[in-house]
């Protein structure tokens, strides 16, 4: 359960994965924690006994993530996204737009709601992408999307850093999540190769040549919110093992 006294953090796309992970690891070291996802069922496997509130709620709808801040938030985490995948060339308008919703959109909403009542001190923290940095053949409307982000994050940092809030990026490369196997097993049944070798063909970007960990998506996140990480703003934490 949580100490009294600890921070407020709010952590979107809680439900799964690396939201999953970083809302675990606030709860754990003490903050009261909101997750928000769109499963109730998989919000409270999230919770696990933490003392966590969850919210269902669609980060694509202004009504509904307006409706998360009935409360003031410390640390707000834009995390909910979602990938699409597929050259240009089949990408529907309605994939496209899609993309830009969750990942883009939803962020810019979070963030815009978060900050009306964060004080000096807060942060605002998104989960982009390595795609984000670099971009993807096969993802472009997932890439688009997640550099959009990164543009939100640095343009979003000079304007609060005099407020005394910092607003930052982490853009991990391929995580051990349920996206991070489907991208395994897209390739193993496009290539008709094991699971071991659609991993190595997956992770080969990565000079580690392995997935990154939510649990280290989730430390990067606890580092960006600490008294520590006072003086980084509108930075992009690149978690790729080295990944150009």
């Amino acid at each position: 359960m949580n100490r009294a006294g600890g921070r407020r953090v709010l952590v979107t796309g809680g439900g799964s994965g690396i939201g999953r992970a970083i809302a675990r690891a606030f709860a754990d070291a003490g903050d009261r924690v909101t997750i928000a996802g769109r499963r109730a069922d998989a919000l409270a496997e999230t919770d696990a006994g933490r003392g966590m509130v969850a919210h269902v709620a669609d980060v694509t709808d202004e009504a509904q993530v307006a409706a998360l801040f009935d409360v003031p938030f410390d640390v707000v985490i834009a995390n909910a996204g979602g990938a699409v995948a597929g050259r240009i060339g089949g990408v529907s308008l309605a994939d496209w737009n899609a993309a830009l919703a969750v990942n883009l959109t939803g962020t810019f909403l979070t963030f815009r709601e978060g900050l009306r009542g964060m004080g000096p001190g807060g942060r605002l923290i998104a989960v982009a992408s390595v795609a984000g940095l670099k971009g993807g053949a096969t993802v472009p409307a997932y890439a688009a999307a997640k550099h959009g982000v990164v543009g939100l994050v640095r343009s979003v940092a000079l304007d609060v850093a005099r407020r005394g809030i910092t607003c930052n990026a982490i853009c991990p490369g391929f995580v051990e999540t349920d996206l991070g196997r489907a991208a395994v097993a897209a390739v193993q049944a496009r290539h008709g190769v094991t699971e071991a070798e659609a991993l190595a063909e997956v992770v080969s970007g990565n000079p580690m040549g392995r997935m990154i960990a939510p649990e280290e998506v989730a430390a990067a996140a606890l580092y960006l919110a600490s008294p520590a990480a006072a003086s980084v703003n509108g930075h992009a934490m690149a978690l790729t093992g080295g990944e150009a």
